[in-house]
C-alpha cells in the first residue's frame, strides 16, 4: 500500500512540474511582441494613440488609408499604431487595443505620414508630456505629411509645427485654441485646412473627408472616389468647405 501511495505521489509531482513548465512556455510566448509586417513600396502611416483617444478620429482615417491596399497600381499604405506603452490603451469610448510600436523604446520604421487623432486630454495634460511632444517634432523632420483630427491640432501647435501656418480644429474648441496659441492663424467654418505638409481637420465624421482629400492629393481623383465608394461615402471635393494654402 505504501508503494502505491509513493508511486501516486511521484506522478502527481511530475504532473505539477509539467503543468508549471507549460505555464512558463505560454507566458514566454505571450510576452513576445510581434511587430506588424510592413510591405515595401508603400507609405508608412503611423497613428499616434493613447488612453482617451476618440474612436472616430482614429477609425475614420484608419479605414480610408487601410483600404488603399485594395487599389491597383498605387503606392498603398502600411497603417500601424504607436503609443508610449506596450500595454493596451483604452479609447474614450472604451475600445481596448494593443499598440503596434512603443515610441519610447522600439525601433520605429520611417514614418511617411503621421496621424494624430484627438484624445481626451489634448487640451491639458497631454500638452505637458515632453516625450510625446518631442516624438511629434522628431517624426515631423522626415514625414511627408502630418495630419490631425479634432483636438489633435493642439499637439501640433504645442510642438510649434503650426507656426506661420493656417489650421483648424474641433469647431467648439477654436476660440480656446486661439486663446492658448494667440499667434496662430486658426480658421472657423471649414472642414479641414491643408498648409504645406500639414492637414488639420474639424474631426468627427469629417475626418473621413480630410483623409480622402489626402488620398486624392497622393493618388488622384479616381482612386479617392473608389475609396469613398467602397465605404459608401458621397465624395465630391468641389462641394466641400476647405482651405488649401499654396506654398
Amino acid at each position: 500500500m505504501k508503494q502505491i501511495l509513493y508511486i501516486l505521489t511521484v506522478f502527481m509531482l511530475l504532473g505539477c512540474n509539467s503543468s508549471e513548465e507549460k505555464k512558463e512556455k505560454i507566458k514566454t510566448v505571450e510576452s513576445k511582441k510581434v511587430f506588424p509586417e510592413l510591405k515595401v513600396n508603400r507609405y508608412n502611416v503611423a497613428f499616434l494613440i493613447m488612453d482617451g483617444t476618440f474612436n472616430t478620429e482614429l477609425t475614420a482615417p484608419f479605414d480610408i488609408f487601410q483600404h488603399t491596399i485594395y487599389r491597383n497600381n498605387i503606392n498603398a499604405m502600411n497603417v500601424f499604431t504607436v503609443a508610449n506603452t506596450d500595454n493596451a490603451i483604452t479609447t474614450f469610448e472604451g475600445i481596448r487595443m494593443l499598440p503596434d510600436f512603443n515610441y519610447l523604446k522600439d525601433e520605429l520604421p520611417k514614418i511617411d505620414i503621421l496621424v494624430i487623432p484627438s484624445a481626451e486630454h489634448h487640451l491639458d495634460k497631454d500638452l505637458e508630456d515632453e516625450a510625446l511632444i518631442n516624438f511629434v517634432k522628431e517624426i515631423d523632420k522626415e514625414a511627408l505629411y502630418v495630419t490631425s483630427h479634432c483636438d489633435g491640432a493642439f499637439i501640433l501647435a504645442k510642438a510649434g509645427l503650426l507656426d506661420n501656418k493656417v489650421s483648424t480644429t474641433f469647431p467648439s474648441d477654436i476660440d480656446f485654441m486661439r486663446e492658448m496659441f494667440p499667434d496662430l492663424d486658426i480658421r472657423k467654418e471649414v472642414l479641414f485646412v491643408h498648409d504645406n505638409k500639414y492637414i488639420t481637420s474639424a474631426g468627427g465624421a469629417k475626418s473621413y473627408e480630410a483623409s480622402l482629400y489626402l488620398c486624392e492629393v497622393l493618388y488622384g481623383k479616381e482612386i479617392a472616389q473608389q475609396l469613398a465608394t467602397g465605404l459608401v461615402i458621397d465624395w465630391d471635393l468641389e462641394k466641400l468647405s476647405y482651405i488649401t494654402i499654396d506654398n
